[in-house]
Formats: structure tokens, C-alpha cells, sequence
């Protein structure tokens, strides 16, 4: 034991102790110096923001700076176009070297769905319905009916869509819908050339009144006929509310 501490106090030991520790930080300076090397460290470039870009977009701008990438997923989402970066992975701005790969995900076609049942329903329980397919209401029309704010018909690219049908979730419905008045407006009837009694029971028949009797040019008015009415059948109007007085003109007869 006592030679092992002389030993310890020689030059020789001290010499052979500053040549190991000298040869392991050596060793440690090369380990570091080329795993620097051959990593690059400290070398390479920041991740393009892709989120919101179209797919062509995005795969152009990695490619320009030497990248690589994967599409990871693709989602449906219904306000966007599909083909649309909505996550990437590295982040925005993240150092990377040249040639990494960059996942992302991407929006896809809408899935379409079975159209839901809607005919005679309110416009406030289509609306909900349609919400709940995740469908959108469009336009809105009004459609002579006796039922108010009632679905008639639904539309999607100008065409009457029924139940079951199949469509694209997130498409956008035109509804057609009663207006109420259907039940309060009539035809207008033809009366020319009827007599008075005949004239009279056509009003009756249309729930029409017949209003001011006149005559032209009539002395016998047993065979006088309609010549004149007003309100008169036009190309704007053809129908009147019920119970409206229709104004008759009598001639011939002599």
C-alpha cells in the first residue's frame, strides 16, 4: 500500500495523469466538434406558414426551399373549399434542415347526406332542421297557398330535392313557401257573352258578387248579354280577393 503512494508522488504518475485526462478532453473535443459536423448544427431554415393555403400552394413553397411533404389527414370542414392546409407539423418558424418531412392536414369534399323531411313544416322548424343536417338556408320565395310560412317545395341547384335524396352536407337550399293568400283570391271568371242570370252564377261560383248592372244600347233586356266587365281578365291580373263586386255591361237584345 505504501509503494502504491509513493508511487502516486512520483513525476512519472503525475506525467501519465496529465496524458489521460489531455487524451479524454481531446477525445471529447473530436466527439463534439464532429457530431456538430455531420449534424450540421446550427444549420438549416424556418418552416413556411402553409395554414390556409391551398395543397398546389404549399407543396410549391416547401419544394422551393427544399422539403419534403406528407399528408397526414384530411378533414371536411363546412365553411372551407377542400384542399386547404388547416394544421401543419412542425409548426410555423421551426428550425428544421433541409429535406424534413412536413405533415399536414388538409380539407376534403363535403360527404354528402340523406336529405331530411321537410315538406309541410314552418320555415322556423326547416331552419332548425337544416341547421342540424349542417345544410344552409338560401333564398326564400312565396308561392300563392292557403298555409302561411309552410314549406311547399325545396330546391338545390334548380332542381325539387325530396326526402332521401342524396347532397353534399354544407349545400344551400332554396325554400319555396305558402304566402297565405291562396285561400283568398279567386280566379276571375269570363262572364262576356252570358246573361245576367248566367253572369250572376258564375260570381257565385267563383265566390264573386256581382256589382253595378248597366245596360248599352238594350231594349229587351230578357236577351241581353255581357259585352263589358270589370274588373276585366288581363295579363296582369287574373285573380281578386273573394267576395270582390264584378262590374257587368249588358248590350244587344233588340
Amino acid at each position: 500500500m505504501s509503494k502504491f503512494i509513493d508511487y502516486l508522488r512520483t513525476k512519472t504518475f503525475r506525467k501519465n495523469l496529465i496524458i489521460a485526462i489531455g487524451s479524454i478532453l481531446l477525445f471529447l473535443i473530436v466527439i463534439f466538434y464532429s457530431l456538430g459536423f455531420y449534424t450540421h448544427h446550427g444549420e438549416g431554415m424556418p418552416v413556411p406558414k402553409l395554414k390556409g393555403l391551398s395543397i398546389e400552394k404549399a407543396v410549391e413553397l416547401l419544394e422551393d426551399k427544399g422539403l419534403r411533404y406528407q399528408i397526414n389527414d384530411s378533414i371536411y370542414l363546412i365553411d372551407q373549399d377542400p384542399g386547404i392546409v388547416v394544421e401543419q407539423d412542425p409548426d410555423p418558424n421551426t428550425n428544421v434542415k433541409s429535406n424534413r418531412t412536413i405533415y399536414l392536414i388538409i380539407t376534403r369534399d363535403a360527404p354528402n347526406i340523406k336529405f331530411p323531411d321537410i315538406q309541410g313544416r314552418t320555415f322556423l322548424e326547416v331552419r332548425s332542421i337544416l341547421n342540424n343536417y349542417q345544410l344552409k338556408v338560401g333564398d326564400t320565395t312565396y308561392k300563392s297557398d292557403v298555409a302561411k310560412d309552410v314549406i311547399l317545395e325545396a330546391l338545390f341547384g334548380g332542381n325539387i330535392i325530396t326526402k332521401g335524396q342524396s347532397i353534399p352536407k354544407g349545400s344551400s337550399i332554396k325554400l319555396v313557401l305558402g304566402d297565405g293568400l291562396g285561400a283568398s283570391e279567386v280566379d276571375i271568371p269570363n262572364l262576356l257573352g252570358l246573361d245576367l242570370s248566367e253572369a250572376r252564377m258564375a260570381l257565385l261560383g267563383s265566390s264573386l258578387t256581382l256589382g253595378t248592372v248597366s245596360f248599352e244600347g238594350v231594349r229587351d233586356t230578357a236577351n241581353a248579354r255581357v259585352i263589358k266587365q270589370f274588373p276585366a281578365i288581363s295579363d296582369t291580373l287574373s285573380k281578386v280577393s273573394i267576395g270582390t263586386p264584378i262590374d257587368v255591361v249588358l248590350g244587344g237584345g233588340n
